[in-house]
This record gives structure tokens, C-alpha cells and sequence, in this order.
């Protein structure tokens, strides 16, 4: 990733703005759903439509409970073991539905109109494939379907894609090895990074340190998630034990300034994902998702979307979030932007053409 001096951060006032200078800032604004940008922290089955949801549901057979119908989008807290399983078992629900290869090519193709409409013009999109992979002929298959897929969206609306093949730390790190030699396959064929996911209280990110390795030799961005559920110590093992490129979440790095001065001095991105960080119980309100903080202190961001399918909320939304309740001028959004656009692995041709235009949303009248 490309360093950056944090003294050209076109910020206008580091004073946190109060409720009234915030609602001021928020008028007359440029629409964040025409800024270019990156989007770095989507799942793949959370990437779904709600009606692409109900409509798989109703054609293969399957039943959904009332909170992915009726009660849609779910309410969750998952800071507890039990709100957790809460949260996986509806994530796992909404994965049945994906019974066929046209299934999985018309999740990706939405999935890349929708980035479109929010300005996305180069999506990192993350997928397990152990969880497919018995539906859809083995690991490979799966893989391979996926890009396929992949390929075909990003012709079909001109959103660059890059797929991250994600270990599930609850699972033995065995597995992990082995979707590190598979990722490292197609590196350079549409997969770009190799992450690590579920809930980092049952797998630490030390374990996974011989994956994450395998990955890096093969010249994969090692994106793992961390400091979400847990607490910095959690973010500090996917930065020194995982040597991580980039952090899914790491809102809690800024409980150890030293910490967050480390992944500042490294570069190391952060994937800040406000609405399920509120949607998930880590934090209250949005307003308490530490962005200004991490912004202040100098840290790349990466704003995310982490499951629209769960937290009712793509990525433009998370923009208008960080614009209503932290107060970010346009000047600041545009700098979130190219921090996003810079931490991923687009070609150079795509970086320029999305940096140059984050440059003209900002002076378009």
C-alpha cells in the first residue's frame, strides 16, 4: 500500500463538531453516492438483496423465520455467546438459499449493480468457500465458480472485483492451510487476498500465523479481522503475528495508543464498518464508532459494509454516517475515499481513473 503523510490531511478543525456544527456541515453537501471509492469489507452471502432473499427462499423450499421476512432487517446483539449463534444461524439460513451456479452468478451480478449505484468502482469481496463447497462439486469448484462469476459481473457493470478467500477461525487451522494454498492458486486469476473471519473469541488469530504466512509467499494481501468482539490484544496478534495489510473492523485499537500508533508508523488499513459495529452491539449508537478518533490519529479507513443482507445498510449509508454523525466535511469524505482506494489491490489503471475522480466529485458544482 502507498504511504501517506498525515500532515496533508485536508482536516479543518480537529475539534470534534457538536450536534448543532453537525447538522449545519450536513447540508448543501456533495451526494457521497456519486464519490468513487473502494469497497474493501463485504461478505458474500451478506452481500445478497433482501429480495433476491425471499425470492431464492421461495423457489428452492426454504423456510425463513420472521426475522429475514417480516421483521427484516433482524434485530442483533451479538456481544454474547448466544447473540452470536443468533446472528451465524440467520447468516447460515440466508446461505441455503444459494443452491445452483445461476444462484451464486446473480448474487455477484446484483451485487456489483449495487456497487455502481453507491460509487463503487473496485469491490473486495470475501468468501469462505467451505461453506459451498458441498453444494457445488469441492473447494476448487467453488473457487473457481466464484471468479467465473466475478468476471462475469465486473463485465456486465464495469465494477472491478477482487475476491478474498477467508479462513473461519472456529475451525482447525489445519483447514486455514489449506485455503491458503488454494488462495495462493489463483492469486493473480481474481483472488487478492487471504482473510480470516467468525467470532475472533473462539480462534485466535496466533493460531492461523502458518496460513497468513503460506498466503503472503504467494503474494496475498493478508486482510483478517480483528478488534471487534475483542479488544485490542485481538488486533495487535493479526498486526504482529498475522502482519496484517488491513483489519476487518480494529475499531477497539484506539483503547492502546500505542497500538494505534503502530498501525499508523505500518500503514495498516482499517476496515470500519459503522452500521454493523451499531447492528452487532459493539457499539451503541453510531455516533460511538471511534472514526473521528481513528481519522485524527492518522489512520487509514476503509469504510465497509461488512452484511447489508443483515444490517440493512450498503456502503454509501456508511459515508452518510460518518458525514451526519461525526461531522466530516466533503474535504474529508473525498480523503476517506482515496484511503480506501489506495488500501486495496485494484490495478494501477483502475486506482488512477477512481483517484482522479474522487478529485472532480469534490470541485463538481
Amino acid at each position: 500500500m502507498e504511504a501517506r503523510t498525515v500532515s496533508a490531511r485536508p482536516v479543518e478543525d480537529s475539534r470534534p463538531p457538536d450536534r448543532g456544527e453537525r447538522a449545519a456541515r450536513a447540508s448543501a453537501r456533495q451526494d457521497v453516492a456519486l464519490l468513487p471509492k473502494a469497497h474493501l469489507h463485504l461478505h458474500f452471502t451478506g452481500s445478497m438483496r433482501h429480495a433476491t432473499l425471499v425470492e431464492l427462499a421461495a423457489t428452492h423450499g426454504v423456510h425463513l423465520p420472521d426475522a429475514l421476512v417480516e421483521d427484516w432487517p433482524p434485530r442483533l446483539h451479538a456481544t454474547d455467546e448466544r447473540g452470536w449463534f443468533r446472528f451465524q444461524r440467520l447468516y447460515d439460513i440466508a446461505r441455503s438459499v444459494l443452491q445452483s451456479p445461476d444462484d451464486l452468478r446473480r448474487l455477484l451480478r446484483e451485487t456489483a449493480e449495487d456497487e455502481a449505484a453507491e460509487g463503487s468502482g473496485w469491490l473486495e469481496i470475501q468468501v469462505d468457500p467451505s461453506g459451498y463447497a458441498a453444494k457445488f462439486g469441492g473447494l476448487t469448484p467453488t473457487v473457481e465458480l466464484v471468479l467465473d462469476a466475478a468476471r462475469d459481473a465486473t463485465e456486465a457493470t464495469g465494477v472491478g472485483i477482487g475476491v478474498v478467500i477467508a479462513a473461519n477461525r472456529t475451525r482447525h487451522p489445519l483447514d486455514a492451510k489449506t485455503l491458503a494454498r488454494l488462495a495462493v492458486r489463483y492469486a493473480g486469476d481474481g483472488v487478492v487476498g487471504f482473510g480470516l473471519s467468525n467470532d475472533e473469541r473462539r480462534g485466535r488469530a496466533y493460531d492461523f500465523e502458518g496460513a497468513f504466512r503460506i498466503a503472503a509467499r504467494g503474494g496475498l494481501l493478508s486482510v483478517p479481522h480483528g478488534g471487534e468482539l475483542l479488544g485490542p490484544g485481538s488486533v495487535r496478534e493479526c498486526v504482529e503475528t498475522l502482519r496484517a495489510d488491513r483489519i476487518g473492523h480494529g475499531v477497539r485499537a484506539v483503547e492502546d495508543p500505542s497500538l494505534l500508533d503502530r498501525i499508523v508508523d505500518r500503514d495498516v488499513a482499517l476496515e470500519v464498518c459503522p452500521a454493523s459495529n451499531v447492528g452487532l452491539g459493539v457499539a451503541e449508537t453510531a455516533a460511538d464508532v471511534p472514526v473521528r478518533r481513528l481519522f485524527e490519529a492518522g489512520a487509514t479507513i476503509a469504510l465497509g459494509a461488512d452484511d447489508p443482507l443483515l444490517f440493512g445498510a450498503r456502503l454509501a449509508r456508511q459515508y452518510e454516517l460518518v458525514r451526519g454523525e461525526h461531522g466530516f466535511s466533503d474535504a474529508e469524505l473525498a480523503e476517506l475515499a482515496r484511503q480506501s482506494i489506495r488500501a486495496s489491490a485494484a490495478p494501477d489503471g483502475i486506482r488512477r481513473r477512481l483517484l482522479s475522480g474522487v478529485d472532480a466529485w469534490l470541485t463538481t458544482p
